[in-house]
């Protein structure tokens, strides 16, 4: 590996060897290591949880955390390095105590979720994958994380704020900035991302009362399975557009019908201006 100098060029130069972790902190990490690798038939098959167990550490994977993972598996810093800068849960610069991670994938982006990204870089002042001054938030554009019956959905260090809207997100980051307490929509309460990158290390939640928070899906969401129980009735077909035939009354759906997004198209996008769930009307802007 070489060293590049600001404009890009390769000097040509070997890049060192990272520097090791203090004595104490390398002692306390390999015992931890070891309970980790210890799990497993394979113990490569540990690098995923050793490269939280590093992240928790330092808030993300430093050379020198790769090099103590390459150290206690027996791989190479290639090896290493190829998952680390696969997994995007995987932090290559310092960030922020907090995550903020605002989902912009299909549904979440049509019901909010590109506004909201875009509030958050002015209100913070700050681009996808950067951190405020304070060094508490980053703020980041991910991908679906399966809540899309709650979309548009906010992130903090992977615990739910359901049903955000630029406002909301807005109050939420002051919130985390000011130190004030801040309660999940759902699910454990939240932490700090290097606590979180321990728990995802794979060691326990000690905090009083974490475990036993949860959260379930939403009623979009069980609806098919409520209605596969029988627990609920089916709804009725509805011709989607005029032209249909004229005798054919309302009914109970066979098996072989099923309803769509076709079927009784409505005005429900919360990104609608003129809809009244809509931003404007919920934050009276």
């Amino acid at each position: 590996m070489t060293t590049s100098s600001p404009e890009g060029v390769s000097l040509g130069m070997p890049q060192l060897p990272p520097p090791d972790y203090p004595d104490d902190v390398r002692a306390r990490l390999e015992t931890d290591a070891r309970e980790l690798i210890a799990r497993y038939p394979d113990s490569r098959s540990a690098l995923l949880p050793l490269l939280h167990l590093v992240q928790s550490e330092e808030g993300h994977v430093t050379r020198t955390g790769m090099q103590f993972c390459a150290d206690m598996l027996d791989l190479t810093t290639a090896e290493v390095t190829a998952v680390a800068t696969f997994y995007t849960m995987y932090r290559r610069k310092p960030s922020g105590d907090y995550q903020v991670g605002v989902c912009t994938n299909t549904l979440c982006a049509v019901m909010g979720g590109d506004a909201i990204f875009e509030a958050l870089q002015e209100h913070l002042g700050v681009g996808n994958g950067e951190t405020t001054d304070d060094g508490k938030v980053t703020l980041e554009h991910i991908e679906c994380n399966a809540a899309c019956d709650f979309a548009p959905v906010v992130m903090v260090n992977w615990e739910f704020f359901d049903n955000q809207t630029p406002g909301s997100a807005k109050r939420l980051v002051d919130d985390l900035r000011s130190g004030a307490q801040v309660e999940p929509t759902r699910g454990a309460p939240l932490c700090t991302f290097k606590e979180t990158a321990r728990i995802l290390a794979g060691f326990p939640d000690e905090r009083p009362g974490a475990v036993d928070a949860t959260g379930g899906a939403g009623p979009a969401s069980l609806i098919g399975l409520r209605l596969a129980k029988g627990e609920v009735s089916p709804a009725r077909v509805v011709h989607p557009r005029a032209g249909g035939p004229e005798d054919t009354q309302p009914h109970d759906p066979s098996p072989s019908e099923h309803l769509s997004s076709h079927d009784a198209p409505q005005q429900t996008s919360a990104s609608d201006p003129a809809h009244p769930a809509g931003p404007s009307a919920e934050e009276g802007e």
